[in-house]
């Protein structure tokens, strides 16, 4: 089974590289299945019903996200309703939305996502090793194949609970930095990780944003209305081939593709 992990989607120009890109991307690549994180995708902070609606015709089968899941108002309302649209599992109780699901494939073969947060320089959640452990024992009473979205900024964190999950899930596919790492592989006990899987969103940027006001930022510590930037963009993802009888992957291979 092969399975496209897509990174962290921005604004106008993240959706434009995937619809450029994710169609070639299925044919030539035989993908089963598609994963993106899509926090960012209405107009660089946060996500709106169309903007999902938009992102799922496109052939995504489900949707990620992490912090800024909740930078647009109507979020709160779309995510209770749409069930392909995940928040991290690690959140407090009550918090609306889903961290996990469990979905057919196209084979009839049941993948399982689950969304967690990370806490290093982060908004302080639930612990999300424990919250990994009790997902996991219940998804694997439906299906061995399992693919966490872990977004964080630590890469120690990261690094840390892909060892604590290996041989339990798929994969770990790190978000949330928007810069893709050249670290991915498979651990001893067949799950596959990578750092980071990157950014789709403006090339000409600062992990999306304008650069200039970004460097304006830095200049004077002024707070300023970050902008989507515009221009050139990039497609940022990851392949996994996985077994799903056992559900341990075979392969990672991460890519990144220009659209102009």
């Amino acid at each position: 089974m092969k399975i496209l992990f897509i990174g962290d989607i921005i604004g106008n120009p993240g959706r434009k590289a995937v619809k450029d890109g994710l169609p070639d991307l299925i044919g030539k690549l035989k993908i089963d299945f598609v994963i993106a994180n899509a926090e960012n995708a209405a107009g660089g902070f946060g996500i709106t019903q169309s903007v999902g609606e938009e992102l799922l015709s496109l052939g995504i089968h489900v949707l990620t996200s992490g912090n800024h899941i909740w930078d647009k108002k109507e979020a709160v309302t779309y995510i209770v309703k749409e069930n392909r649209l995940l928040r991290p599992a690690n959140y407090p109780p009550g918090v609306p939305g889903f961290g996990s699901l469990v979905m057919n494939g196209p084979s009839g073969d049941k993948i399982a996502i689950l969304n967690l947060s990370g806490r290093v320089f982060m908004s302080q959640m639930d612990c999300p090793f424990r919250t990994a452990q009790k997902e996991i024992a219940e998804l694997r009473k439906q299906t061995s194949t399992i693919i966490v979205d872990f977004h964080a900024e630590a890469t120690s964190e990261k690094s840390a609970i892909a060892w604590f999950l290996d041989g339990e899930v798929s994969a770990v596919i790190g978000t949330h930095t928007h810069v893709q790492t050249a670290d991915e592989k498979i651990l001893p006990k067949g799950t596959a990780f990578i750092t980071d899987v990157g950014m789709t969103g403006p090339v000409d940027s600062i992990i999306g944003v304008k650069k200039e006001q970004i460097i304006q930022k830095f200049l004077n510590q002024i707070p300023v209305r970050f902008e989507t930037a515009k221009g050139q963009t990039l497609l940022s993802c990851a392949v996994l081939e996985v077994n799903p009888r056992t559900g341990l992957s075979t392969s990672i291979q991460r890519l990144q593709l220009t659209f102009d």
